[in-house]
């Protein structure tokens, strides 16, 4: 009756604990996708391809204002190390 009584107690607290493993596990996977996720899809043009008419290159370097989703999507494709021609074309703007 004794050990009843404890398990009793304790039931609420595994099933709490458990519902947070789940839901840390879910967030470690929903990061992992983001971080996996690439920036620009397969089909997309090269910076080269985007601007042929420039043979020593386009800087991506935008000086006018930009949505904050533009500039997280700059950082996510490391825009400010690429080097010319391997630029994405996500590093410009629409």
């Amino acid at each position: 009756m004794f050990m009843t009584d404890q398990m009793c107690r304790l039931r609420p607290v595994f099933a709490w604990a458990a519902l947070g493993v789940l839901v840390a596990a879910g967030a470690a996977q929903s990061a992992a996708a983001l971080r996996e996720a690439d920036p620009s899809p397969p089909d997309a043009k090269t910076a080269q391809q985007m601007f042929a008419d420039a043979p020593d290159g386009v800087d991506p370097i935008v000086t006018g204002p930009v949505s904050a989703a533009f500039k997280q999507r700059q950082k996510a494709a490391n825009c400010d190390t690429a080097v010319w021609p391997s630029i994405p074309a996500t590093c410009y703007p629409d």
